[in-house]
């Protein structure tokens, strides 16, 4: 019979360690963050950052999953159809938030009734550039080009995209001739721009100031209501006498709805940590984005306003996501 007993004892023994090794995989719980743009752009580099600071907060991983397409509605409907467990976030820009709405009648998720929001993360406005070559030195030059019967191309980084909202407010009120040419993302816009197939495109400052600073890119005007300390030789379009062209694109994070009301506070907590340290202040400096931290109330309401704004151009202007 003693040949038995360490079996036996080994029994009780095998049992802890496999309660041991669950409480371990329970206690590395896994954040994912889902991002609605390919990796390497700015988006991804601000979501890798954030993570990386949220992971500090939290206590646990932050996996980033990027999930572009659809102007950010495959990565909205798979947060959308996601347990409501404060394990998974949502990182959109103002697109697939406050434009899909009115640019797609059966968008497959309801951003008001699919999302719970969590906090704005970072603003940035957008810019008028055009390429080493264009005739082009001013944006007084730029928009009475526009006005002749041959009129000009505008490229943007997409159907409903901010650059694409952009640039049918200038049309609307330079009564500008604007052909807007859409790109699959940023990086063959300003590609094409930089090689005078098309006459201009606005996009993030942010994502341009390399190549202005290389002068690969000039600087026309701002599409804000105020000039940026980044550029502050480069004038609004209010000053040069076109208004009301302001394209605000922003990025912050959402829930699934439902997610409980204290997981939310906890995550919003946590992301007003991430976006006072001294990593994410680095990160605005390089790339010229403002740091916009706010609470879920205020994130809900910038996005309700920009869902009416950008509807009521999209309506006014007639614009179709298949344009």
């Amino acid at each position: 019979m003693f040949h038995l007993r360490p079996a036996s004892l080994l029994k009780p023994l095998a049992a802890g360690a496999l309660l041991a090794a669950a409480a371990g995989v329970h206690a590395q719980t896994v954040t994912s963050m889902v991002v609605a743009f390919p990796p390497g752009g700015p988006a991804d580099s601000l979501a890798r950052v954030v993570a990386t600071q949220l992971e500090k907060e939290l206590k646990q991983t932050v996996v980033i999953e990027n999930k572009p397409g659809g102007n950010g509605a495959i990565a909205a409907s798979q947060v959308a159809r996601s347990r409501p467990d404060g394990q998974t976030l949502f990182l959109s820009s103002v697109g697939a938030i406050s434009i899909n709405p009115a640019l797609y009648p059966k968008l497959i998720y309801d951003p008001v009734k699919d999302f719970a929001p969590v906090s704005l993360l970072i603003s940035t406005p957008e810019v008028l550039v055009v390429g080493p070559n264009s005739p082009d030195k001013t944006a007084k030059d730029f928009v009475a080009r526009a006005k002749n019967s041959k009129g000009i191309t505008m490229a943007s980084s997409g159907v409903g995209s901010m650059p694409h909202m952009a640039i049918a407010q200038l049309k609307l009120s330079s009564k500008g001739n604007i052909l807007h040419v859409p790109y699959k993302g940023a990086a063959p816009a300003i590609t094409d721009t930089i090689g005078g197939q098309v006459d201009g495109f606005i996009g993030d400052i942010s994502g341009l100031m390399t190549n202005i600073q290389a002068k690969k890119l000039t600087a026309l005007a701002i599409a804000a209501p105020k000039r940026s300390p980044l550029l502050p030789d480069v004038p609004t379009f209010d000053e040069l006498g076109v208004p009301n062209v302001y394209a605000n694109n922003w990025y912050g994070l959402f829930a699934p709805k439902n997610t409980p009301a204290d997981k939310i506070a906890a995550l919003n907590a946590a992301v007003q940590k991430v976006m006072a340290s001294p990593e994410l202040k680095a990160y605005a400096a390089a790339t010229g984005v403002e740091l916009s931290p706010n609470s879920p109330q205020q994130f809900a309401k910038l996005a309700a306003d920009d869902t009416k704004k950008w509807g009521d151009l999209i309506r006014a202007e007639g614009i179709k996501a298949d344009e």
